[in-house]
């Protein structure tokens, strides 16, 4: 038996949401419930960037979240996936652009989000997640403003593009 073939029972393509989503709901209650922390991306950033500054508050736990996101994401989808050479991850672009234009853009949309972060507090997983389980009201708003922009860029897309998406 092949590495692949073990670790496909173990990692199936996908998990259905029904059981992913209460599943992150528990995780998320029972970690601010034991560590009184939200458990967020960004948040894991900043300590990450104010520890290897040397400024600011930095928290040890969330630099090894950050650097586990990283770590375990290579780790799925360079080792434990059966692909041949190295996924560069731009694959779902190949259709829509050039990878001359695909990379830069998406350098700028993650400097774009970067600060859409920083502007709103935390990213769109933190608000979502982490901040509609305290009861935030900003973090509810947020997560309503998200939600409602995907709907509508996504449906202007598929209108735009006559329903190929």
């Amino acid at each position: 038996m092949t590495i692949e073939v073990a670790l496909g029972a173990i990692l199936p393509q996908q998990v259905s949401w029904y059981i992913l989503g209460p599943l992150l709901g528990a995780i998320t209650i029972g970690f601010f419930r034991v560590m009184n922390q939200p458990l967020g991306a960004s948040g894991a950033y900043a300590h990450t960037r104010n520890l290897i500054l040397r400024t600011g508050y930095k928290t040890t736990w969330r630099v090894w979240y950050f650097v586990g996101l990283a770590v375990g994401g290579f780790i799925v989808t360079q080792i434990l996936q059966d692909s041949q050479g190295f996924r560069k991850g731009f694959d779902a672009f190949s259709n829509a652009a050039p990878l001359w234009l695909v990379i830069p853009s998406i350098f700028i949309g993650g400097i774009l989000i970067g600060y859409g972060a920083k502007l709103g507090g935390g990213c769109t997983s933190g608000h979502g997640i982490c901040g509609t389980a305290q009861r935030s009201r900003s973090s509810i708003a947020a997560t309503a403003t998200f939600m409602t922009s995907a709907l509508a860029t996504t449906g202007a897309i598929r209108l735009i593009s006559g329903g190929k998406l």
